[in-house]
């Protein structure tokens, strides 16, 4: 049940300045460990959505034109106030989605990355020069910002996605529009008055709040050139197929069935270790959640009995309580999702081995809480294997080789990441060879590249060509431009119909 104290009347930033709703539609975010609402979020109509844009526009240009050592500059000032928040802004993660401190001051830290490697944009930008493709003729390549591109972004990451995005797009001379999810909008606001403070111009950053009129007014407006999204499938292929027949660039990342393929050779300890960490971690509410274990051969007994007993040592509870290692989920709604989940996993025949839907934390009733649950003998069909449940529970097939183990992960419509637990090389490398993901982890659960390398997945989990920060992210943020140069010869005028060729 949820009570009300005294909840803030959140903002939009758009401008350089906070800015009101037109009042029109409102949405509640919630404390998740108490259900307690603690803010009303406003809903942005197609007409904020524009003035945002328009904003934005206006502030492109000069900010494109803006020298590199200018642009790095504002990201160096961002990277030190970010720095200098960083508990504030792990502490309303905490408080809106739930997760522990500690994973919520991961996760600013992983945007923090992000920065860091931003902040090289004046080395990220740098071109290639040909000299003498011709007699006196030299050829090089350069790339220009787009002008307006827009992020939306999911509640399960609200600092560490949009961090994974803006910095990029703006030390790419690109003026950004953030619509973050309406369940856990704070920390997206407070990034933007950050932004500001560190000496950016007004309108290169603005947040839009809202939902799926706002999602549909950023996709459809003329000035918004390139949109990222990271969300569920569904909407990913929505955001895609829409913004692309508006004629924009789209990069959607969707949702995932992730994998784990232990092999009876692996370290069981190690193992156990990785899925309880990948499994339960943020109460399952990460795409890079490990869901699925598919146990090979022998292993499954001994491999489950190690899961349970690290399941039985889990403390979970208040995200803000120091001893909590597992918080609750985002919301009500999510919560009657995941349980149904449990329900329909039951119904259908597996094999419940933990079941975390009785939880119950003392002082914290109206949160939004469930256990860590583990089912064992899932078989695809199930929709506990099928479908993306995005809570903490863990499901374990049952397979007897590796073959199997690969022609079922390969089969599965996801593909964002894949992980495999052996002290075989020749296993291991046949596996990152073969597996159908974008990512993948040899004795690592939960692969997410570093800022530097780019973070994507296969199949339904990514439309679009390019993935998420680092070097795609600049090249996502930026086109390229091939000059061709010569200048006024008098031993070379005169017309030629011919095709220009080097000789």
């Amino acid at each position: 049940m949820q009570t009300t104290t005294n909840p803030t009347t959140l903002t939009h930033w758009i401008g350089g300045t906070t800015a009101a709703g037109d009042g029109e539609r409102w949405a509640e975010v919630t404390e998740s460990a108490t259900g307690a609402v603690v803010a009303r979020v406003p809903l942005a109509s197609e007409e904020v959505v524009d003035t945002a844009v328009q904003a934005a526009a206006e502030a492109a240009g000069p900010w494109g034109r803006a020298p590199l050592g200018k642009r790095a500059n504002v990201l160096f000032a961002f990277r030190q106030l970010v720095h200098e928040h960083r508990d504030e802004l792990a502490a309303i993660v905490t408080r809106e989605h739930g997760k522990v401190l500690s994973d919520a001051a991961g996760e600013v830290q992983r945007g923090l990355e992000v920065v860091d490697f931003a902040c090289g944009i004046p080395h990220l930008l740098k071109g290639e020069m040909t000299p003498g493709v011709s007699r006196g003729v030299d050829s090089y390549s350069l790339r220009q910002p787009l002008s307006v591109v827009a992020g939306i972004t999911p509640f399960n990451f609200p600092v560490m996605v949009p961090m994974w995005m803006a910095p990029i797009a703006i030390a790419a001379g690109n003026a950004f529009v953030l619509k973050p999810s309406e369940q856990n909008p704070s920390a997206s606001l407070l990034l933007a008055r950050l932004w500001a403070e560190a000496g950016l111009p007004d309108g290169v950053m603005s947040v839009v709040n809202g939902d799926k009129a706002a999602v549909d007014a950023l996709l459809a407006h003329p000035l918004v050139a390139a949109v990222s999204f990271v969300g569920s499938t569904p909407v990913a292929r929505h955001v895609y197929e829409t913004g692309t027949a508006h004629g924009k660039r789209v990069q959607a990342l969707g949702g995932a069935k992730n994998h784990a393929v232990v092999l009876p050779d692996a370290d069981l300890d190690l193992a156990a270790d990785g899925l309880v960490s990948a499994g339960y971690g943020s109460a399952g509410q990460r795409c890079m959640a490990v869901s699925v274990a598919v146990a090979v051969g022998d292993v499954a007994e001994p491999l489950i009995a190690k899961v349970r007993e690290r399941i039985d040592a889990l403390t979970v509870g208040d995200g803000t309580e120091p001893a909590s290692e597992m918080g609750p989920l985002v919301s009500t709604a999510h919560l009657a999702k995941v349980r149904s989940y449990v329900d329909a996993g039951v119904a259908e025949g597996a094999e419940l081995l933990v079941d975390g839907r009785d939880l119950a934390v003392p002082g914290r009733e109206g949160g939004h809480f469930i256990g860590p649950t583990l089912f064992d003998r899932v078989r695809p069909g199930m929709s506990i294997y099928d479908e993306e449940i995005f809570g903490p529970v863990l499901v374990v097939v049952r397979v007897d080789s590796y073959d199997e183990a690969m022609e079922l992960t390969n089969a599965s419509p996801y593909g964002n990441g894949a992980a495999i637990f052996t002290n075989d090389g020749g296993a291991a490398r046949a596996f990152e060879q073969e597996v159908t993901a974008g990512m993948v982890g040899v004795n690592v659960p939960i692969p997410v590249p570093m800022a530097y390398h780019s973070f994507g997945g296969w199949k339904h989990s990514l439309f679009g060509d390019l993935h998420v920060h680092g070097p795609d992210g600049v090249r996502f943020y930026t086109r390229g431009k091939v000059v061709t140069r010569r200048w006024a010869d008098p031993a070379h005028r005169g017309v030629d119909l011919g095709f220009p060729t080097a000789r």
